[in-house]
């Protein structure tokens, strides 16, 4: 019976018989007049091109939240002074710009991969520092020994970040 009070909720008016139930089918048949329309109902002075357009954007702020959230795994913060506050925001702004700028950069530079597959990679590549005992030079190596490791290898460049 439970699953039968869910099912009624589908088309407005359903009659209960017994352990059956009945769809009413005008009641699909109007719906489907709209099937594949989308509306926009709205309490602003906006027009109608405007609301459209403000709600088509919205996908940005909704992927940059999920940014936030996801991949940069910020999390609500309880600070109890305006200063803390402010640098919580900022903090949470920087690491979304700086985000968003190595997606830009991984663009124009071919490299087609997302900002988290990057990240995962990267994630996983050693950066060997030894000091010579006899000059007591410091040598650096980065070990890009898997594929995927290949696929970035121009970040590790210093002469690659000098053009942007």
């Amino acid at each position: 019976m439970a699953l039968v009070n869910r099912i009624y909720l589908i088309f407005n008016r359903v009659q209960l018989l017994v352990d059956t139930y009945v769809i009413n089918q005008q009641k699909i048949r109007e719906d489907e007049q709209w099937d594949g329309l989308k509306g926009y109902l709205t309490n602003t002075e906006l027009d109608a091109k405007q609301v459209y357009e403000q709600y088509s954007g919205l996908w940005v702020i909704e992927r940059a939240y999920r940014v936030t959230k996801g991949t940069l795994e910020m999390r609500p913060m309880f600070h109890f002074t305006e200063k803390r506050i402010q640098a919580h925001v900022c903090i949470c702004f920087v690491a979304y710009k700086v985000y968003k700028e190595l997606e830009r950069v991984l663009k124009i530079s071919g490299i087609n991969l997302s900002v988290d597959k990057v990240l995962n990679t990267a994630k996983t590549v050693t950066t060997l520092k030894i000091k010579l005992p006899a000059s007591g030079e410091t040598m650096t190596k980065t070990m890009l020994l898997t594929e995927k490791h290949k696929t970035i290898e121009p970040l590790f460049d210093k002469n690659f970040w000098k053009a942007f």
